[in-house]
């Protein structure tokens, strides 16, 4: 009985403070915050006041905007404090609340406010330049202006901009369902550990389950989990196939030719980006397989199956860190990157923007998460693994990067495209392990680390690639009128893993099938291709960083406080990377190899 307990998830309230996040300098109270709220729906009724008069004046449209601006970083405060409130205990039934009421004001200050890029498109491109010519602070909002003007083509009327903005929260039904029974309803059996003892799976627990060198325990928790995905994959495969409806809905209503160049065309993104990852993944899929058939030889398996991917390769290395110890290292391994950058990483762990261990209820995975007016706060789900020290590294990559761009722009500005998200996060990882493998001399320590590097890449650039064809070609089909039934999106899961994985070293298990219905980011759209194109990107400006210092690293930190003040290709440009033509995904594919040869020399 006392393992059961041992094991069992801390209660909310039974985790020490100083291992949650602070929101109080968001909202003292609940109470605090339901006065907020009260003062932007208010606010919120004053939208319709501006509407006809944007092209009256310059002083007119520069009212307007800084009316919207404030109005909207008011309301990103209230959803941040619920949404964070709500997945720090998802079981929690005053904080569902809040947050449904979040959303629903978010849907109708949306709708209310839905006439302003019509109205503003509607003014004579003449007469804008005009108003910027005469009104020095409407000046600052000439990229905004310039970044619309180019959806001129895809901006409906004024009465469908609100019919849409007033569906949103209809829309998002079947992501808010999918992610409800994902993290709050779905029950997962308990299987016996290394040691016997009782241990209930959970979406936390599964990742190191899946690393246990008793290779009973990695099959008995693949089992496991994908035995309850598989009993309800005809519900999931309703609320993804909504999901993917409401994104070709949203494309089509607004005449883009599919739902990818919609979601890429909001970062300026060409769809040649997407296809040159897709080729290039795909021309080197030799490099996986080889990678694959090492592990297989140095685990001693005469099949190889998915569950087999994560075990360490040495069981004699056993590489475990407290929360304490991860900070320490990330701390070190981050100090190329200056004394700025070093203080900002301190603010993170002194102010706790960290909530840090699972309890009961709480949301699953890993985020870094805040509005222009808050900290840039972290959700982790703690584990003593390498794996949640580059948790920790990469998503105070993402944090820091917030902290950055709110430090340096101005609210319309301050925050930064999806496409650019992932790229400081991942140079983090890959400066952490550059200075993990200078660090450890050991032999065996060493080939675990290249391991390390080597699965986090297949998890990055090869997975993430993969995931990325799986939602393309999903799309596409319902594009075409395939109906998204679970039959149909586990047979073409499992064929495009197979495709990946390859037939020479790997054995598959039905349950592989069933991925599709446990990834959250399908709900995302579009969303994982940036993975592996950041992961990229990350390779050649972590390079840069540690070769060429300080000029490398104030180029990096210039495109950390850029945020959206310029378009994506051209940040990044400008940080010594041009991501509109392939080289850069196929110097990370060098890498890789690289890599992969001396974990083969070091093991044979």
């Amino acid at each position: 009985m006392a393992e059961n307990k041992a094991a069992a998830l801390p209660l909310r309230e039974e985790v020490p403070e100083k291992m949650k996040w602070d929101l109080t300098p968001i909202f003292a109270t609940d109470e605090a915050f339901e006065e907020a709220f009260k003062q932007v729906a208010a606010k919120g009724e004053e939208s319709a006041e501006w509407q006809g008069k944007l092209g009256e004046s310059a002083e007119n449209l520069l009212g307007a905007l800084k009316f919207r601006d404030e109005l909207y970083d008011q309301l990103e405060n209230l959803y941040v404090y619920a949404h964070l409130k709500m997945d720090q205990d998802t079981t929690n039934a005053v904080y569902q609340g809040l947050y449904s009421r979040v959303g629903s004001l978010f849907t109708k200050i949306i709708s209310g406010l839905a006439y302003f890029d019509p109205e503003i498109l509607a003014i004579d491109e003449a007469k804008l330049d005009g108003f910027l010519e005469e009104n020095e602070d409407l000046r600052l909002y000439k990229h905004l202006l310039e970044d619309l003007n180019l959806s001129r083509p895809y901006i409906l009327s004024e009465k469908e901009e609100a019919i849409l903005a007033s569906a949103g929260e209809v829309m998002g039904n079947a992501s808010k369902t999918f992610n409800t029974l994902n993290n709050a309803d779905l029950k997962f059996p308990t299987i016996k550990g290394e040691n016997g003892e009782e241990i209930e799976i959970t979406h936390g627990r599964y990742g190191k389950l899946i690393e246990s060198s008793d290779r009973r325990v990695r099959q008995d928790a693949f089992k496991g989990m994908y035995e309850v995905y598989e009993g309800l994959k005809n519900t999931l495969a309703s609320t993804l196939s909504g999901q993917v409806k409401k994104s070709n809905f949203y494309a089509s209503t607004r005449g883009y030719k599919s739902a990818r160049e919609a979601a890429l065309s909001g970062n300026y993104i060409p769809e040649t980006v997407y296809d040159a990852l897709l080729d290039s993944v795909n021309q080197h899929m030799s490099l996986l397989h080889r990678y694959l058939k090492l592990r297989k030889e140095l685990l001693g398996l005469e099949e190889l199956h998915m569950y087999d991917l994560y075990t360490p390769l040495s069981s004699e290395v056993k590489m475990e860190f407290t929360f304490e110890e991860a900070k320490e290292l990330v701390l070190e391994g981050l100090k190329p990157l200056g004394d700025e950058y070093q203080q900002i990483l301190r603010k993170a762990f002194d102010e706790r923007w960290i909530d840090v261990v699972e309890n009961k209820g709480k949301r699953s995975g890993a985020y870094s998460s805040g509005a222009y007016s808050t900290n840039p706060y972290i959700l982790l789900n703690w584990q003593d693994n390498i794996n949640n020290v580059f948790t920790l590294a990469h998503e105070l990559g993402h944090s820091v990067h917030s902290y950055y761009t709110r430090n340096y722009q101005p609210y319309i500005y301050g925050d930064y495209s999806i496409f650019l998200a992932e790229i400081a996060s991942t140079t983090n990882e890959n400066l952490l392990m550059d200075y993990m493998l200078k660090k450890y001399e050991d032999k065996e320590v060493r080939a675990y680390l290249l391991n390390y590097y080597l699965d986090g890449f297949k998890g990055t650039v090869f997975r993430q690639t993969q995931f990325a064809e799986f939602e393309h070609q999903i799309h596409v089909a319902d594009q075409n009128g395939e109906a998204l039934t679970a039959e149909y999106l586990t047979n073409t899961y499992f064929e495009i893993n197979k495709k990946y994985y390859g037939t020479e070293s790997m054995t598959y298990d039905d349950e592989i099938g069933y991925e599709w219905s446990r990834i959250p980011h399908f709900y995302m759209n579009y969303y994982v291709y940036q993975y592996a194109t950041g992961f990229s990107a990350a390779s050649a400006l972590s390079a840069k960083i540690l070769s060429e210092g300080e000029p490398a690293v104030t180029g990096y930190l210039n495109y950390l406080k850029a945020g959206s003040s310029d378009f994506p290709i051209e940040v990044m440009k400008r940080a010594g990377v041009d991501m509109s033509k392939p080289a850069f995904v196929d110097d990370a594919l060098k890498v890789f190899e690289q890599r992969l040869e001396e974990l083969e020399s070091l093991v044979k």
